[in-house]
């Protein structure tokens, strides 16, 4: 994803694995009910444009959280949630 694009929510009923290389904007746009869950782990700034070009990984690091942890907790809402 361009960082200067603007992420467009995607209505996508497909399952699909988190990876901690995936770029924040990208999850969220695959599925706008992450935001939430990314909020509560900590992770308030979602919505700044460093979202658009970090990996979760990298956005973990910065807010101090375990990035598998993250991934795992995000991979499990994933395979749950219902559409």
């Amino acid at each position: 994803m361009d960082a200067n694009a603007v992420a467009t929510p995607v209505n996508n009923t497909e399952k699909f694995t988190i990876t901690k290389d995936m770029i924040v904007a990208e999850i969220i746009q695959r599925d706008q009910n992450t935001i939430p869950l990314l909020m509560n782990a900590g992770m308030h700034c979602i919505t700044c444009p460093a979202s658009l070009g970090e990996t979760l990984e990298e956005a973990a690091m910065v807010h101090g959280l375990d990035a598998d942890d993250l991934c795992d907790m995000l991979n499990e809402y994933e395979s749950g949630s219902e559409e």
